[in-house]
């Protein structure tokens, strides 16, 4: 007992910044990246990684364009496949950014300060590079995609609005809105700094009007804060609703293994969990590369290891209440479903999930695995590749093996669906690289917040 308290006592010792910082040097150290004239060797290596893969989606959905989605291994039965797949996977990605910013900031919690702005940044490319799925599912999108809005026409035409589809279209577009407007607010003090510093006049004329003429006087930041908060509170419904609404395209259908009432709350744990793993996976990296350990401390690593551990038992548990659902409903279809997960043709996909989602973050209880940054980051990794193959799972083995033996089928994904997969992540990389080198990675003045010297001390008189 003795132990564990001093375990805990340590642990809530650990700073959220590191000592020996002062006003200045917080400003210097992020600052002093964007208004750099060295591109370092290492940054340009991964971001031509990230410029070949994303060139690769431009040529695959270019030919998607010229031939069809007939080049993607779609089929009947199985209709959805990658496209869905990967459109699901990143929009869950993004959750993390907004529970960081909105929920975390709601709640006071001062250990989001410095990862809340590479965290928004990632949902705002994450939603990017899901919109482009369903928007090229749809096929001939230079027709169907605009009609997903319903604009005023004269023709009458309107959405569906009965569809799921349609509620993703909405969900998405106002979750990608109060995204980019949240994150481009809270930049707005630190372009302000930036453009104050920049020798290059050319700098400070875009950092100038990125700054929108901010003075910080003590109205713009009382309009600041206010702003802060109204977003803050819209953003945070807008975490459940987003893959809620996603969730739906699967709960409201019939399909055996999808219409249950367990998805909502199970895809929004799933979400916040494969968000949290892909923030560590960033995170990581970048504090080692950068040199950003005083600022992204060991005591934000350990805390989003936990709440990726919390979100990760609440999966598990989603997997138990399918297994149980599928049991206790005395459907020979929802049954059969099940088994078909399990011991079918695509098994080794549920048991890898498992294996990933269930058994290996079991070791997040462990303090050391939490601390080990090499272990943690390889962990994050795998929980990305375990959240795809859930939702590989879900789609694939639920469509294959339809109610009429005769319709059933296997899916294959082509060439073209793994170029379109690929190229997708390196778009991803290409503009959070950018953004690491252009825009201030760490919110300078929140940092700034949580130094001493920021703690005005009243002294009273008696």
């Amino acid at each position: 007992m003795a132990n564990h308290s001093h375990n805990t006592a340590l642990l809530e010792e650990t700073p959220v910044i590191l000592p020996g910082h002062d006003f200045e040097t917080v400003t210097e150290t992020i600052a002093e990246i964007p208004l750099s004239k060295r591109f370092p060797l290492g940054w340009i290596g991964v971001l031509l990684i990230g410029v070949g893969l994303a060139g690769m989606l431009h040529m695959a959905l270019g030919y998607l364009l010229l031939k069809g989605i007939g080049i993607w291994g779609n089929n009947v039965p199985v209709g959805w496949a990658f496209d869905i797949i990967n459109f699901v996977w990143w929009i869950g990605i993004g959750h993390a950014g907004t529970l960081i910013s909105a929920i975390l900031l709601l709640f006071k919690q001062q250990w989001r300060m410095s990862i809340s702005r590479f965290a928004e940044a990632m949902t705002i490319f994450a939603v990017a590079c899901a919109a482009i799925f369903p928007v090229f599912h749809t096929g001939r999108p230079w027709l169907a995609a605009y009609w997903l809005f319903p604009y005023p026409n004269a023709m009458g035409l309107w959405p569906q609005f009965k569809s799921p589809l349609i509620w993703d279209v909405f969900a998405v577009s106002t979750y990608a809105t109060v995204s980019i407007v949240f994150w481009y607010i809270g930049m707005i003090p630190d372009m302000a700094t930036l453009r104050d510093r920049a020798v290059s006049r050319v700098k400070a004329t875009i950092y100038g009007m990125l700054s929108l003429g901010w003075r910080g006087s003590a109205r713009h930041w009382h309009r600041y804060e206010v702003a802060s908060l109204i977003l803050a509170g819209l953003s945070t419904p807008l975490v459940l609703s987003v893959h809620t609404v996603v969730s739906f395209d699967f709960a409201v259908s019939v399909i055996p293994g999808w219409h249950a009432t367990i998805f909502p709350p199970y895809f929004v744990a799933g979400a916040i969990y494969a968000g949290f793993a892909m923030v560590l996976t960033l995170a990581i990296p970048v504090r080692r590369f950068y040199g950003m350990e005083s600022l992204i401390t060991m005591r934000h690593i350990d805390n989003m290891a936990k709440i990726t551990l919390a979100t990760g038992l609440m999966v598990g548990y989603g997997y138990g209440v399918e297994a149980f659902f599928a049991w206790y409903s005395g459907s020979p279809h929802e049954r059969f479903m099940m088994w078909n997960r399990m011991f079918g043709p695509y098994a080794w996909s549920y048991w890898t999930l498992i294996a990933i989602n269930v058994v290996m973050i079991q070791l997040l209880w462990l303090k050391s695995v939490r601390q080990n940054n090499g272990l943690l980051f390889v962990m994050s990794l795998f929980i990305g590749i375990g959240m795809w193959l859930e939702r590989f799972v879900i789609i694939v083995t639920s469509l294959n093996r339809d109610f009429i033996p005769a319709s059933w089928g296997m899916y294959y994904p082509t060439q073209w669906d793994f170029m379109t997969f690929f190229g997708t992540i390196g778009l991803f990389l290409t503009l959070f690289l950018l953004f690491l080198r252009f825009v201030p990675m760490i919110s300078i003045f929140e940092v700034k917040m949580l130094l001493p010297q920021s703690k005005v001390k009243h002294d009273h008189v008696h």
